[in-house]
């Protein structure tokens, strides 16, 4: 598994292009990898026979590890698939997928389970050994060190608190319980069992991940009649001038970029070791759902520098990452960075809801149906153009004032119209 984008330390196999057996050539596409909700294709690095599947489609693998086994065939001519072994020879020299060259190791799975200080086999992450390995950690000290991760495992935090000095040692005296297997889960007779893969796993662990934020969601109600006869108005001659469709999307951004440069915390987001980390730019991830009815899974591309951009250039990021998002040709980089998150579920007529947020971001915004409803306007009744906005935010660091203040600083922006003339 190579590193395909920065921060990218695991992914998931969901769907192999070759089956044990195959012959494969050097570069020619082999297995999709998904990470970040983005499908990659990896190239074979050789030519020969795919031995051995060593992940299977569905299951995660990490950066660096190995995925499968291609022996080289010497000697096979015009390129006709020679005849595979039956079974693969642990130890055989041959290449790993994503990598340079197999190793015994990689064959081997209990070359990555060295022994601990109490005499038991202890398995480590891919990732942890590569740290180990850049540090001139031996599999020995390894072994030493006390894991925070389920079920006792060395974490990457574990490893570099050894680094810095500040490890403790392994505890002999208590052995971790072992997690027991989970039940398997049958049909009923009106029922079907479908296993979770690919995309659908993928926002499943975020949202497992999001869930653990505690978090508050804040509502206003917004009067965007202004912004209503503006698109009115202006929606043909914008597309013939500038090429793309003027939605509502592009002034909810406009307006977040405006508000998020005055309130950075609610553009920062809280890593480990409690640090806060306030962004002076704003990247805005656009919620896009996939597929003709918008079944097919969700995905988040980032619009980078919002705070510096027209409202033009706006609308012309917004139509090109939602082609490349319903074609599937989106990268790593362009889900990646996002400092932010808008989601329109007004699109489908969505009055109300509370969003879930892009954890580690500190906040979310959701933008709802916009309705033609009877209001007080000066003590008259009036038909205005209205539509509410929730927030949902990281309480650990955003305050209910300061969401308050930054929910009213949104909502002013459209009612005013001003920055948008």
């Amino acid at each position: 598994m190579p590193e395909i984008g920065e921060g990218v330390h695991e992914g998931t196999v969901s769907r192999w292009l070759k089956k044990e057996g195959d012959f494969v050539k050097e570069d020619e596409p082999v297995v999709e990898i998904m990470t970040d909700k983005v499908n990659t294709e990896l190239p074979s690095p050789a030519t020969g026979v795919l031995s051995k599947i060593l992940v299977p489609e569905g299951e995660a693998v990490q950066v660096f590890a190995a995925m499968g086994l291609i022996e080289d065939k010497a000697g096979a001519s015009n390129g006709a698939p020679p005849a595979p072994k039956e079974t693969p020879i642990a130890g055989t020299a041959g290449t790993t997928v994503g990598a340079t060259s197999a190793t015994t190791e990689a064959a081997t799975p209990n070359a990555q389970r060295p022994t601990s200080v109490s005499g038991e086999r202890r398995w480590f992450t891919p990732l942890v050994r590569s740290i180990a390995k850049q540090n001139n950690i031996s599999e020995a000290q390894l072994g030493t060190l006390q894991g925070t991760g389920p079920g006792g495992r060395v974490t990457k935090k574990d490893v570099e608190a050894f680094i810095s000095g500040g490890a403790k040692p392994a505890i002999q005296t208590q052995k971790t319980p072992e997690p027991k297997p989970a039940q398997p889960v049958t049909a009923g007779p009106d029922q079907e069992i479908v296993t979770l893969t690919g995309m659908r796993k993928m926002i499943a662990d975020a949202m497992v991940r999001s869930a653990g934020v505690p978090v508050v969601s804040t509502v206003t109600q917004v009067d965007v009649t202004s912004m209503v006869k503006f698109r009115e108005a202006n929606k043909d001659t914008f597309q013939q001038t500038y090429g793309v469709k003027l939605t509502y999307t592009p002034f909810f951004i406009k307006a977040l970029a405006e508000t998020l440069q005055e309130f950075p915390t609610v553009n920062g987001s809280l890593q480990g070791d409690n640090q806060l980390v306030l962004n002076k730019k704003v990247h805005i991830g656009v919620a896009v759902a996939l597929g003709a009815k918008g079944d097919e899974g969700l995905i988040v591309p980032v619009i980078r520098h919002c705070e510096s951009k027209t409202l033009i250039e706006i609308a012309k990021d917004l139509e090109s990452i939602a082609k490349k998002a319903r074609s599937n040709a989106l990268s790593v980089a362009d889900v990646q960075g996002g400092t932010f998150t808008l989601t329109n579920p007004g699109t489908y007529g969505a009055l109300f809801g509370t969003p879930m947020i892009n954890a580690p971001q500190g906040g979310i915004l959701g933008t709802y149906a916009i309705n033609k409803v009877p209001v007080i306007v000066d003590d008259m009744i009036a038909i205005r153009s209205i539509m509410h906005l929730v927030l949902t935010y990281d309480h650990r660091i955003i305050d209910g004032l300061v969401a308050g203040r930054f929910l009213a600083g949104v909502r002013d922006r459209l009612q005013s119209f001003d920055f948008f003339k």
